[in-house]
């Protein structure tokens, strides 16, 4: 019997020792990115969510965000900007898959909604598949912003080595979208959906001769309503084995999703195509605001 996982608040120092703890074995090898108890605590006391995942006493995954600003429109008052800032979420190893990284957002969700707070926003690697399927398909975040070089050069054993450009996506958690993805009342479109209604395949990859994917040359324009993206489906395998074609990706994702989103795209969900061998991984573009309902 799988052992039982509950999601907690964290607001004594003893928890935020656990979570410094957490922090070195999800992103080994950085002590100077940990952050500390003493931050942790103050975030907590103040408006921000920090919870954690636990088996008994033991701290199997956390989250920490703060309140934050919106910065679409610098010139209205603070107040009317209000946002969660989601900064932080890590799991053990042993505990992914089960789970518990959707359980603590649906419980950072819980809170924002008790704040009456309507927008989160966080970022992530836009090559981990893994990822993507939690923030854009599983939660109904959407993205329409790649920001380049983030954190600058970053030292930890997962994100050393590649310039740390991410998607930073916007979470309206109390729009249908949001409601639909988490409630499960609707049953989502599949890769094969989106290819029979006439989706625009920008950058198909090939398979070298030994399986891994190779980014096409230049990806195309969009030029319809809908366009699919594909990107590896295990980025950090093929990074740990072959830097120089990660760097490809790298590389040639920017320049996808940079264009797509100047041209008034934005990613609105993700797809497996499971009926090939290996699994391929595809962003779903849409063109428009509308979708953000």
């Amino acid at each position: 019997m799988s052992e039982a996982i509950t999601i907690i608040p964290l607001t004594t120092m003893a928890h935020m020792l656990q979570v410094e703890q957490l922090q070195r074995k999800v992103w080994p090898a950085s002590e100077t990115d940990v952050v500390p108890a003493h931050l942790l605590v103050t975030v907590a006391h103040n408006g921000g969510v920090v919870r954690g995942a636990m088996v008994g006493e033991r701290m199997v995954g956390f989250i920490l965000g703060f309140l934050g600003t919106d910065e679409g429109s610098p010139g209205r008052p603070a107040l009317a900007r209000l946002k969660h800032c989601s900064h932080m979420m890590g799991v053990l190893p042993d505990f992914r898959g089960r789970g518990v990284a959707y359980r603590l957002k649906s419980a950072q969700r819980k809170q924002v909604l008790e704040q009456g707070i309507r927008l989160a926003t966080w970022t992530y690697d836009p090559l981990l598949s893994v990822n993507a399927y939690l923030n854009i398909r599983r939660l109904g975040a959407v993205c329409r912003r790649y920001r380049r070089e983030v954190y600058g050069e970053m030292r930890d054993g997962l994100n050393e080595g590649l310039p740390s450009d991410r998607f930073e996506v916007e979470w309206w958690v109390t729009s249908n979208r949001v409601n639909q993805r988490m409630d499960q009342n609707r049953k989502p479109l599949e890769f094969g959906h989106f290819q029979a209604g006439g989706a625009q395949q920008l950058n198909p990859a090939e398979l070298d001769p030994g399986g891994l994917p190779r980014p096409s040359p230049r990806p195309a324009r969009p030029a319809g309503a809908m366009a699919l993206a594909e990107i590896p489906s295990d980025f950090l395998a093929l990074k740990e084995t072959h830097m120089s074609l990660a760097a490809e990706w790298r590389a040639h994702s920017r320049e996808l999703f940079e264009g797509c989103f100047a041209a008034g795209y934005l990613v609105t969900d993700f797809v497996l195509d499971q009926r090939q061998t290996p699994t391929r991984s595809y962003y779903v573009l849409s063109q428009g605001d509308y979708t953000l309902g």
